[in-house]
């Protein structure tokens, strides 16, 4: 068998032999369309037709000399049968030919022939990635999963937000950037990369899962996978009809009022209407800005915790300066892109600042789920070609920054919302400031070279009232920092919109080792909502992890 490093325990199934995966193959941005195969052949040193096959698994890019720039893949290969035991032989020890693994996706469990006489079936709450996952799987092992969301489908979502960023209607406290069909993941850059760890290739199922539905299959490889907004709409469509094609059933403007829970068991849920669903299986996923839901478990006694989550503002740059100090004369080359960045820097007063959501080529948007509060956001569409370069710039905080309470983090987030309301006009304009002035402790009253790019509007201002001291002495410490690593970046034009503040959910719903919450049984938290992940990629996996919990403890119910 082919060597694996010591990474066998990550790759704990293979596949079938003579494939093989070849890492660090290093090619100029400009290479020809067969060079790929050339360096395969020169690397193994084989003859064309002992190549049966290969594919790219991942492409990337190295940028850290910016007077040469290369692309670097990871493939795989099939190789004719008779190489398999000289090649294992010469390359042994060589750290960048592995053995294939085998990524493809096993389910767990399969839905019982009983189900269909059962009196419930599984809820899911939330429509959001780890919603529609969790949904998603559960349809696929034949559970026809009932969906509850709150707002509205994406494309009447998508009016109702497009139409308040433009000042055209009202704010709609249940369809907006946060609540509706998709979650908060459709109004964002479409991010499919993450850090977290998954040695059991959760991520590949979701990427997949998102090219069945009419991604680009480009984000199968790419280094830094993204969609984009307003493709997002189309393919999160798709998602739900395949849900409802495998027997699931999906309502909208179906807001959960209360989780009917005795003797520590779910029984049920009753919606805003009245109406009550009976189930003993309740996915939450009901996303980090679910606010009044929070409340309500709190006070069924479910367990919850205080944990960190970080505040700031958004800042924008032109992006040909971005691409400029990543790029050096590369900037604007097609297979590089829109560059992006990420910072962080260690204050003197113990903070932590760091750039956090990158949005290349986007823009600034209007992020509230609540009536008289401002909050930002940042998002891209596919083809990353708006004026601007944003990313929130947050500080870190803990729960020692606000009174020892479980939900104390969302009233300090609704104070620092509120106050930008105010210091916004009270018109959900943004107050917003120039880096300059920023750091010259003086308000901004007229814009520079750099146009923000947030609507309904901004107001200029003063920013130094809109977080506490010590974040905005983080802040004004970190930039000129930044500015060392990317020139340009404390530029005086530079823009600064406040204020960031939903960067993840600031409660945790702790769950055992069952995905079940630790005092309430039949409830699985799930995805950003729950305290569980960070983005879309992260909310995914974890909605399939719940969902084969949730399976398992069906089969296992309907057995005992």
């Amino acid at each position: 068998m082919w060597r694996v490093r010591s990474t066998r325990h990550i790759y704990p199934k293979l596949s079938k032999k003579n494939m093989l995966r070849l890492t660090e193959i290093k090619l100029p941005l400009d290479h020809s369309e067969d060079a790929l195969k050339l360096a395969i052949l020169k690397k193994l040193q084989i003859k064309p037709d002992q190549l049966i096959s290969y594919s790219i698994f991942k492409r990337s890019y190295d940028a850290r000399k910016k007077t040469d720039i290369y692309l670097v893949y990871i493939v795989d290969i099939q190789l004719a049968t008779s190489l398999e035991k000289q090649l294992s032989d010469r390359f042994q020890n060589d750290p960048h030919v592995l053995t294939t693994p085998d990524m493809s996706y096993h389910y767990v469990a399969k839905a019982p022939a009983t189900l269909a006489t059962l009196a419930t079936r599984p809820i899911v709450i939330g429509m959001g990635p780890a919603g529609m996952f969790a949904g998603l799987m559960l349809a696929q092992m034949g559970f026809r999963p009932l969906i509850l969301e709150r707002g509205k489908a994406v494309r009447d979502r998508t009016a109702d937000t497009f139409n308040f960023w433009k000042k055209r209607a009202e704010f709609n406290p249940e369809s907006n950037a946060q609540f509706g069909e998709g979650g908060a993941g459709t109004f964002s850059d479409g991010k499919l990369y993450s850090q977290v760890k998954d040695p059991q290739h959760y991520g590949r199922k979701v990427i997949t899962e998102f090219v069945n539905a009419g991604a680009s299959p480009e984000i199968l490889y790419i280094n830094k996978p993204h969609i984009g907004t307003l493709k997002l709409v189309g393919i999160v469509q798709n998602f739900r009809a395949r849900i409802e094609a495998l027997g699931g059933e999906i309502r909208f403007q179906s807001r959960v009022e209360d989780i009917d829970i005795q003797n520590g068991k779910v029984k049920g849920v009753t919606l805003a209407n009245g109406e009550y669903i009976a189930s003993n299986h309740i996915v939450l996923a009901v996303g980090h800005s679910a606010r009044d839901t929070f409340q309500m478990l709190y006070d069924r006694g479910v367990y919850i915790e205080a944990k960190p989550f970080s505040i700031g503002f958004r800042i924008e740059h032109p992006q040909t300066l971005i691409d400029r100090a990543r790029f050096g004369d590369y900037a604007g080359n097609k297979t590089l892109g829109a560059a992006d960045y990420k910072l962080v820097h260690h204050c003197q007063n113990g903070r932590s600042v760091y750039s956090f959501c990158m949005c290349p080529g986007g823009l600034v948007v209007a992020a509230t789920s609540e009536v008289g509060r401002v909050v930002t956001n940042g998002m891209s569409q596919y083809s990353r070609n708006e004026r601007n370069a944003n990313s929130g710039i947050v500080v870190g905080i803990t729960p020692d920054d606000y009174p020892e309470h479980p939900l104390a983090g969302i009233d300090f987030q609704r104070r620092l919302e509120s106050r930008a309301f105010e210091l916004g006009g009270r018109t959900y304009a943004a107050p917003a400031q120039l880096v300059g002035d920023f750091l010259a402790h003086r308000p901004s009253q007229a814009l520079g070279t750099v146009h923000p790019s947030y609507t309904p509007d901004v107001l200029l201002g003063d920013l130094s009232d809109s977080l506490p001291d010590y974040a905005i002495a983080a802040i004004r410490e970190a930039i000129p920092a930044f500015n060392k690593k990317i020139k340009g970046f404390a530029m005086d034009d530079a823009m600064l919109t406040g204020v960031e503040t939903r960067t993840s959910s600031p409660i945790r719903i702790k769950r055992n080792q069952n995905y079940q919450s630790l005092n309430t049984e039949g409830l699985f938290p799930a995805g950003e909502g729950a305290g569980y992940a960070g983005g879309i990629l992260s909310a995914g996996i974890d909605g399939i992890k719940v969902a084969e919990a949730v399976a398992l403890s069906i089969v296992n119910s309907s057995m005992g």
